[in-house]
């Protein structure tokens, strides 16, 4: 169908959060339990809570999963409104695609390195992206 292509980006950034969601549960279970932290006995406690109580590596990777439900989700919707529009192909799509191929760099190197000033970076340019397109929806729409 026309200007559907950019549903693509959509569904493999929900799937690099899953990823993620996984990695952070990977990491974080076996450094509870490493900490002797028993998730039984915890009453009201958040992911937050945990933080002073695991090392920061393991935090990183509950902090990138976090910042997936939020800038994303603008992402999630422009490009809704693109497909449903019938404008969500072309340079639509490539933009979909920077925006989700830098979301996961972002991702990588917040999940591994950690280097404040790269991270930035890759977000700056993901949120320029972001930007663009719904730029490109506004144009559209009105």
């Amino acid at each position: 169908m026309i200007g559907m292509d950019i549903l693509a980006p959509v569904v493999v950034l929900m799937a690099w959060t899953m990823v993620m969601w996984v990695w952070m549960y990977a990491t974080r279970i076996p450094a509870m339990l490493k900490a002797g932290i028993d998730a039984k006995g915890m009453v009201g406690s958040t992911g937050a809570s945990l933080r002073a109580q695991l090392p920061e590596n393991v935090s990183w990777k509950a902090d990138n999963y976090n910042h997936l439900h939020e800038a994303p989700t603008l992402f999630y919707t422009v490009a809704i409104v693109l497909a449903i529009i019938g404008q969500g192909d072309g340079f639509n799509t490539t933009l979909a695609w920077a925006y989700v191929g830098l979301r996961v760099v972002h991702s990588l190197v917040q999940a591994t390195v950690n280097k404040v000033a790269v991270r930035f970076a890759f977000f700056a340019l993901s949120s320029l992206v972001l930007m663009a397109l719904i730029l490109h929806a506004a144009i559209a729409v009105f």
